[in-house]
């Protein structure tokens, strides 16, 4: 509410008590409506554009195809990372962007997303 409604509430004869009953039940509305807002997250879709510190990262997201059991499902930055292992050859490409795909023994990994 505007302060020219509370001060015609007021000339009106309108009480206090129920001005402040007011007050607190729109903010409560409003918090209300917030809470319910999904926050806004930006998806980076391009390997190039990732920042170099969330490629391995919770918020990177990797499709891995199991050669073995032919299932396909996915995993986050720090699993992929853990997949790499000891090659550390593929984890400094993938940092200078230029791999955003890589394979292991029984799996294909390969690059989806960033949600930051």
């Amino acid at each position: 509410m505007k302060n020219k409604d509370f001060e015609e509430m007021l000339m009106n004869g309108t009480s206090l008590d129920d001005l402040i009953k007011m007050k607190i039940e729109q903010e409560f509305m409003t918090d209300m409506k917030r809470t319910k807002e999904k926050p806004k997250t930006k998806v980076i879709l391009d390997f190039k554009k990732v920042p170099r510190d969330k490629i391995f990262s919770k918020n990177a997201v990797y499709r891995i195809f199991n050669r073995i059991t032919k299932c396909e499902t996915y995993i986050n930055g720090v699993q992929a990372e853990a997949l790499i292992g000891i090659q550390n050859n593929i984890r400094e490409k993938m940092l200078n962007a230029e791999l955003s795909a890589f394979t292991t023994d029984d799996a294909y990994v390969k690059f989806e997303r960033v949600d930051l």
